[in-house]
């Protein structure tokens, strides 16, 4: 069974401004799935996980082209990438959009390849796991904290208990899991193995995949915490600096993304510590051996997934619609927090997740730190900028949507 992606509209879109498409993601999210939906008859498909394809393309490249002719999709590019510089002629003589299209799960193999072979010439599309919007089937766009829009929604988005919820957060985003009837346990068990064997494995700078599977599941551990590379680093028996590579690989495999802090010349007290949260909720709770969603709810962790949720869905809304997420998170040397911040346009919204049905008032005591404010360090000389303080979003397990005060509102979860 197929499910509608909401990044269907972006990928056409893309592919006819570019002649390469990249789509990229981690694994068994859809890539090919979703291309092959969306492809027409008379665009040829190869696989080069065949190996005697995979050879035809890595010995003679110049050959494989021949026989692959454009409108064409190739899936898993890095096995070849050998190919993109004759991808590029080719583009280049027939000057046609869309002629090509390709997908790729190693991304911190393929991207420097692509970048320095097809720059100006591809469209880059970033496939997440499923979001609510594509597994309950209602539309999807970019997260905003603004009353009016999450008005509109009240009457398209089904509501949601707190079971309901961390069944989701603990089935997780995986397409398979909800196309047929696969165990989940099973699935993750395959996936990990997947993972370690055929992206993992190839790389010299992890010698040792079980070292790195403890590595990942002391990452999932830290979901929705700061990132101390020393404290990841000995919960997984590694030193500080291979912690920071194989995080970095994490990155790279869009298993984990890292929120940078909002800080600026004003904010002098901001720490500069990234916040890591785990994309796949699903994939973190088969790491960390959690049982079932019961006892995730109940258990100590139950907060983090919450959080590390809500922030996936606000994260994969941007990247379904082609946007990069303009997300930051702040926390000072005082111990004040604020779990996401918005900045886009001149403005700041800030959003507190709470898995508590009534959080009170307390919620969002810490947004007075955001005035006076600037731009972030990121935008460089227009630091000095001043912002306004756009509506604040507390997102809590509330069962309406309903205002704190004049600026900031309760949003339950199932309405994001």
């Amino acid at each position: 069974m197929y499910i509608k992606r909401a990044i269907e509209e972006t990928v056409l879109r893309l592919s006819g401004m570019f002649p390469v498409l990249l789509v990229t993601g981690p694994r068994q999210v859809g890539k090919t799935t979703l291309l092959q939906k969306l492809m027409g008859p008379e665009r040829k498909y190869v696989t080069l996980d065949d190996p005697d394809v995979r050879y035809l393309a890595k010995r003679d490249p110049a050959l494989f082209m021949q026989r692959y002719t454009p409108p064409v999709l190739i899936d898993e590019i890095q096995y070849a990438t050998e190919l993109l510089s004759y991808i590029k002629m080719g583009a280049d003589r027939s000057g046609n959009k869309g002629d090509y299209w390709i997908t790729g799960s190693q991304v911190f193999r393929l991207m420097k390849n692509v970048s320095e072979s097809l720059a100006g010439r591809v469209g880059i599309v970033n496939l997440p796991g499923l979001s609510d919007a594509e597994i309950y089937g209602y539309g999807s766009a970019p997260y905003t904290t603004e009353p009016e829009r999450l008005m509109k929604r009240l009457g398209a988005v089904k509501e949601r208990g707190l079971n309901e919820i961390y069944a989701r957060i603990f089935k997780g985003s995986m397409p398979a899991l909800y196309a047929g009837e696969a165990d989940w346990e099973t699935y993750y068990r395959s996936y990990v193995d997947t993972y370690l064997q055929r992206d993992i494995r190839d790389l010299s700078q992890v010698a040792d995949e079980m070292q790195f599977y403890n590595f990942m599941t002391a990452a999932a551990a830290h979901t929705s915490k700061p990132v101390v590379y020393e404290e990841l680093a000995n919960a997984a028996g590694v030193s500080a600096p291979t912690a920071k590579k194989w995080l970095s690989l994490l990155v790279s495999s869009h298993i984990v993304a890292l929120v940078q802090p909002y800080s600026n010349n004003i904010l002098k007290r901001a720490v500069k510590m990234p916040l890591l949260h785990f994309l796949d909720t699903g994939l973190a709770a088969y790491l960390l051996k959690w049982g079932g969603p019961e006892v995730l709810e109940r258990g100590i962790m139950a907060g983090a997934f919450f959080e590390s949720y809500v922030f996936s869905e606000i994260y994969k809304s941007y990247l379904n619609a082609g946007k990069e997420p303009p997300l930051f998170y702040y926390r000072d040397k005082d111990q004040k927090e604020i779990d996401l911040l918005l900045y886009q346009d001149g403005t700041v919204c800030p959003i507190e997740i709470k898995k508590a049905a009534s959080p009170g008032r307390d919620a969002v005591k810490n947004f007075s730190v955001l005035s006076p404010l600037g731009t972030p360090e990121r935008f460089g000389a227009m630091r000095e900028l001043k912002v306004e303080i756009g509506t604040g979003n507390v997102i809590c397990m509330a069962r309406d949507l309903l205002p704190v005060d004049g600026k900031n509102w309760y949003v339950p979860a199932w309405l994001i």
